[in-house]
């Protein structure tokens, strides 16, 4: 039904006739558990990625509508901390329930904003759906402790309570999933939230909206608040300054983390950073080799490279290098297909936006200007402006801007190296450890480079690593905290200790 209304929508260009509409396409804000305009009536256009066509205008919030959100999630905050965790897992897995129930239509919302095959889209929405399940369950599993004194007149007891209204930034390449992953997690322990999607994205996260109203979550416990790019900087502000926001969660560039820190500092907000990342993937002589480019396909090219734990740069020791290059050029003629993320074939969407394909192109030239060469792909598809073929380079140095910086895009540099200390260094150079990849049938190995990478998440012969059940995120400039998993918890949950004397 989405995919025809979106249709339906651009053929009648900002027409709002109620047969243009769907019950899940929705273009106003959710606040205080009504769909609202904003208050100075603007709204932004949201367009297709691989078209450049118009989906449908959403209204754009300000600083006055972000304060509004964030007083009605206050004053919804006293109800739901205070409602049973039973209560809260049964909403919680009902929000999950209406997601599969609906992840047809919502994959194709996905695929339409965000531009990424609709197979990747669906299996998104299920991805997202287990967050609301994961946390529907660890809701009921929030454990304080008591704990033995040296006074025999006191007990201690240790509480854990929800930190209250949280702020959430997600980010335009996983639009679903980046939402409940943070507010699964805050609903969960009892806070009360404000989602501020990107601007590329923001029918998914209202979409969930509608999702979360028929599911029951009372009224003020989750708003959505779309802004345009040029609102975004001070709804973001808001967000983090604002004195009844307890803490912020965001998922963005590490640039966008730190301005969000240094406008949290001023009231000592709780902070959750899921930042940038620069992936290593490392293949040794002793790697099974077809296993290895298969799992470097995976981790390279799913959202056409546009994933924070995607691989930036390919480490292969010298040995094998000559065979693994040739292999991924096999690979990914066959394996890849550029097309419309509707199309049953494709496996590389569109890149977001025309910038998104210039910063490809950019670290392409430069690699190619220090010496390195194009062995497959290297241009804009035929398809459109916002279409790249998917690209593999040799003869890569750590000097060039595609080892140096994060590209979200379908290039896949390729560095020859000779020892594992020579590659551990490399790898451990940057400021930033989301995740690393290595393979190795080296046991020994395994054990020293898993322990010596700086990062967040290692994979081991493995190129997929999302799960709900495990910890995500990254260390150095690649955030705070860590998302799903028992842990995901931590960062809504304030601790305190009760001291129960004269006993």
């Amino acid at each position: 039904m989405l995919l025809r209304v979106c249709r339906v929508v651009r053929a009648a260009a900002r027409a709002h006739s109620s047969s243009a509409r769907s019950e899940r396409l929705r273009s106003q804000a959710y606040i205080g558990g009504r769909w609202v305009e904003a208050e100075s009536a603007a709204r932004f256009a949201v367009r297709e990625p691989a078209s450049g066509q118009l989906l449908t205008d959403v209204v754009d919030c300000g600083p006055r509508d972000a304060s509004t959100a964030v007083r009605a999630a206050s004053d919804s905050l006293a109800g739901w901390r205070a409602a049973t965790s039973k209560e809260r897992s049964r909403l919680l897995r009902k929000w999950h329930n209406l997601m599969i129930q609906n992840k047809d239509e919502l994959a194709k919302l996905i695929t339409a904003e965000n531009g990424k095959p609709l197979k990747e889209a669906t299996s998104e929405i299920v991805y997202a759906a287990s967050f609301l399940e994961w946390f529907s369950e660890e809701a009921r599993r929030i454990y304080g402790d008591v704990v033995p004194t040296s006074s025999p007149d006191r007990r201690i007891l240790i509480l854990k309570q929800p930190v209250g209204v949280v702020s959430i930034i997600t980010p335009w390449n996983f639009p679903s999933a980046m939402l409940t992953r943070k507010a699964g997690a805050a609903l969960a322990v009892g806070c009360t939230v404000v989602v501020k999607p990107a601007d590329d994205t923001p029918l998914s996260a209202l979409a969930l909206a509608e999702l979360a109203d028929e599911a029951g979550i009372p009224a003020g416990v989750f708003n959505v608040i779309p802004s345009s790019k040029s609102n975004t900087p001070a709804v973001g502000e808001v967000l983090c300054t604002d004195p009844l926001v307890a803490a912020i969660s965001f998922t963005g560039s590490t640039a966008t983390g730190k301005i969000l820190l240094r406008h949290a500092c001023g009231t000592v907000k709780k902070a959750s950073m899921e930042l940038g990342g620069l992936a290593p993937f490392i293949v040794f002589d002793s790697a099974d080799l077809d296993r290895a480019v298969a799992g470097a396909i995976a981790s390279k090219f799913r959202n056409s490279g546009q994933t924070c734990v995607c691989t930036n740069q390919f480490l292969v020791q010298e040995g094998i290098h000559d065979a693994f290059v040739e292999k991924m050029v096999k690979a990914m003629h066959r394996d890849l297909h550029v097309g419309n993320g509707f199309d049953e074939q494709t496996t590389q969407g569109p890149l977001i936006n025309e910038r998104a394909v210039e910063k490809v192109e950019n670290q392409i030239n430069d690699a190619v200007s220090r010496g390195a060469c194009i062995l497959t792909g290297g241009k804009r598809h035929r398809l459109g402006a916002t279409f790249f073929e998917p690209t593999l380079l040799s003869n890569v140095t750590t000097d060039m801007l595609c080892t140096k910086e994060e590209t979200f895009g379908p290039l896949a540099p390729v560095l020859k190296f000779r020892t594992e200390e020579e590659v551990i260094a490399i790898a451990n150079a940057a400021d930033v450890g989301l995740a690393g990849y290595f393979y190795s049938s080296d046991l020994a190995q395994i054990w020293r480079v898993a322990e010596q990478l700086e990062v967040g998440i290692v994979g081991v012969n493995e190129g997929l690593l999302s799960t709900v059940e495990a910890p995500f995120g990254g260390v150095k400039q690649s955030g705070l905290g860590r998302e799903g998993s028992k842990y995901g918890v931590d960062d809504f949950l304030e601790i305190k200790y009760v001291c129960f004397g004269g006993l």
